[in-house]
C-alpha cells in the first residue's frame, strides 16, 4: 500500500469522489508552494502580478469565505472582516507577510474548513441548500460550492505550478509518496 492520503478513491460515492478531489488540490498546491522563502513566494512570471504567496493569501481567503459565509452565513473572521472588498488585495499584500505567516494562514484556513464541511456533509449532506444565495434564482447546494471552489482551486493550483517552476524547477502533478509540508 502507498503513502498517498491525497488520492481519491478507485470506487466510492459521489461525495466520497468529490470531497477527495478537492482534497487532492489542496494538497497539490500545498505541495506547489511548500518551503520557500520570501523571494520563492513573491516571484513573479513576465507581467502577471500572481506570486505563490498571493495565491495562498487568496486560497485562504476563500476558504473562509466558502465555509462560513457561503455555506452557513457565519462571519468569515479576521484578516477578512477587516479586508478591503478588492480582488487585489491578497495578492498585493502578501508581498509585506512572513512564509510562516502565509503557511500558517492557509493551513489554518483549511483546516476550519476540513471541520465545517464535514460538519454540513453529516447534517445533510451535498444536497442540501447553503446560505449562499443568487436572487431571483434560489439558493446554491451544498455540492455547487464544492464544485466551484474544487474548479478554483483546479485554476491557481496550474498557476502555483508555473510559478514554482519559474522558482526551482520543482515540476509533477503529485507529490512524491509520503509528503508532507514541511514549511
Amino acid at each position: 500500500m502507498t503513502d498517498t492520503p491525497w488520492e481519491p478513491p478507485l470506487a466510492g460515492t459521489e461525495s466520497e469522489h468529490l470531497l477527495a478531489m478537492l482534497e487532492r488540490l489542496r494538497t497539490t498546491f500545498r505541495w506547489k508552494a511548500d518551503g520557500l522563502d520570501t523571494a520563492g513566494l513573491n516571484l513573479r512570471i513576465g507581467a502577471s502580478a500572481l506570486t505563490i504567496g498571493g495565491l495562498l493569501k487568496h486560497l485562504a481567503r476563500v476558504e473562509d469565505i466558502t465555509f462560513a459565509w457561503k455555506m452557513r452565513g457565519s462571519s468569515p473572521g479576521e484578516p477578512w472582516v477587516s479586508a478591503p472588498l478588492d480582488d487585489t488585495w491578497e495578492f498585493t499584500t502578501a508581498a509585506d507577510d512572513s512564509p510562516e505567516y502565509l503557511y500558517g494562514l492557509w493551513d489554518a484556513a483549511v483546516e476550519r474548513s476540513r471541520t465545517r464541511l464535514a460538519a454540513i456533509v453529516a447534517d445533510g449532506g451535498l444536497d442540501q441548500p447553503a446560505h449562499w444565495e443568487w436572487p431571483g434564482r434560489g439558493h446554491f447546494s451544498v455540492r455547487r460550492i464544492v464544485c466551484d471552489l474544487i474548479e478554483e482551486y483546479g485554476r491557481h493550483t496550474g498557476h502555483a505550478d508555473l510559478l514554482r517552476e519559474a522558482v526551482d524547477g520543482r515540476v509533477g502533478e503529485d507529490p512524491p509518496e509520503g509528503w508532507k509540508p514541511q514549511s
